[in-house]
């Protein structure tokens, strides 16, 4: 599997569902969501179904071959904007 994507946040947690739009993971709340009821999404190796589950700075989050690393401010992100 390749390196996880950098996400920088700016809070010191962020959800889950939001978090899979941010790193561009899904493209729609109705898409995590659908993903995370059939258990699709990991966080850290382990499954996950909640989308309020509070995400927070190392946690690495995947969903099939994709993956992204929670990062905060002092860490560059991967993204090009």
């Amino acid at each position: 599997m390749p390196e996880p994507t950098n996400v920088r946040i700016d809070d010191a947690s962020i959800k889950l569902g939001q978090f899979l739009k941010l790193a561009n993971l899904v493209e729609s709340g109705s898409e995590a969501k659908e993903l995370l009821t059939a258990g699709v999404v990991k966080v850290n190796g382990q499954s996950e179904t909640r989308r309020g589950r509070q995400l927070a700075v190392g946690d690495v989050v995947s969903v099939a071959a994709a993956s992204a690393r929670v990062v905060d401010q002092d860490t560059p992100d991967d993204f090009p904007w």
